[in-house]
């Protein structure tokens, strides 16, 4: 069963501006919004907000109006909302399990704050079992429009970018978008070379031509599924952040896929990702392996 699309809002205009985006992407792939809020009790905090009770209080009406302006929007739409008490975290994690994405809002450049890439957003990515998505804020229904592609990045063998492959296809299928899938390549160090790649390389006709190869094959089984979706394929050199940026500006969203691993300053989720979350003005899915 297919679950709703999840929005963590912070009452941050950049998470408003991620709710505004999953209710209309929930309209369009015709699944339930829901509205997640995660908070803890300031003990700390201003005289005026001394008690749990007040403080609860005031998040919720907050998330109310937040939700109050998104029926409005879209009168149709299912809605729900939890105000949940509890690591910011665990909570958005747990709610991105049972979700077909996780949207939240971002900063990118500057300052690191709300549910950016911090000690919050960085983790929720990592820790995150389905797709999570982060919008800036004014990104609006303009951005979305005819002329802007669903980008993707493609790397390593076809199973290596099958999910995130996945996602590309079916936003662009649920908003009449064409995909642009990239493949950044560069010239590996000759040391690297073995007989089997060089008759590889051989039989492909050079290394431009092979990546090309690679790249059709991986996307032979998702324009097979997906035939309406138009597919233009970009294969590159260079570095795979500065390719995806390169072609940034032309993105209604770019898709990623996701190596979250673990180190002793905490949850990191690739350089690639990482990247794309810092500088690329669309909103940007990270999308974990399967």
């Amino acid at each position: 069963m297919t679950g709703p699309i999840t929005a963590g809002v912070d009452g941050t205009d950049e998470s408003l501006a991620a709710l505004a985006w999953a209710a209309r992407e929930a309209v369009r792939r015709d699944l339930a919004l829901r509205v997640v809020h995660a908070w803890r009790f300031q003990s700390a905090a201003a005289a005026e907000v001394a008690d749990r009770d007040t403080q609860e209080q005031w998040v919720r009406a907050n998330v109310r109006q937040a939700v109050e302006d998104v029926a409005e929007r879209h009168p149709g739409l299912p809605v729900t909302t939890d105000v949940l008490e509890g690591d910011a975290v665990e909570t958005l994690a747990a709610a991105a399990a049972d979700a077909e994405m996780l949207v939240l809002g971002s900063r990118g450049h500057g300052p690191v704050v709300g549910f950016l890439l911090g000690s919050v957003g960085q983790q929720v990515i990592a820790e995150a079992t389905r797709p999570v998505v982060l919008v800036r804020a004014g990104t609006g229904p303009s951005t979305e429009a005819a002329g802007h592609d669903i980008v993707v990045g493609q790397h390593g063998a076809p199973e290596d970018s099958a999910p995130a492959l996945r996602f590309a296809f079916e936003t662009a299928a649920a908003r009449g978008a064409t995909v642009r899938a990239v493949r950044a390549w560069t010239l590996p160090p000759v040391f690297s070379y073995s007989p089997g790649s060089l008759k590889l390389l051989d039989e492909a006709g050079g290394l431009e031509p092979y990546e090309k190869k690679a790249l059709a094959a991986a996307l032979e089984p998702w324009r097979e599924r997906f035939p309406d979706v138009p597919v233009v394929e970009h294969v590159e050199i260079g570095s795979a952040g500065q390719v995806l940026l390169s072609v940034a500006g032309r993105a209604q969203l770019m898709v990623v896929g996701r190596r979250a691993h673990r180190t002793a300053v905490g949850a990191r989720i690739g350089s690639v990702a990482h990247g794309m979350l810092h500088h690329a003005d669309c909103p940007v899915a990270v999308v974990p392996p399967e």
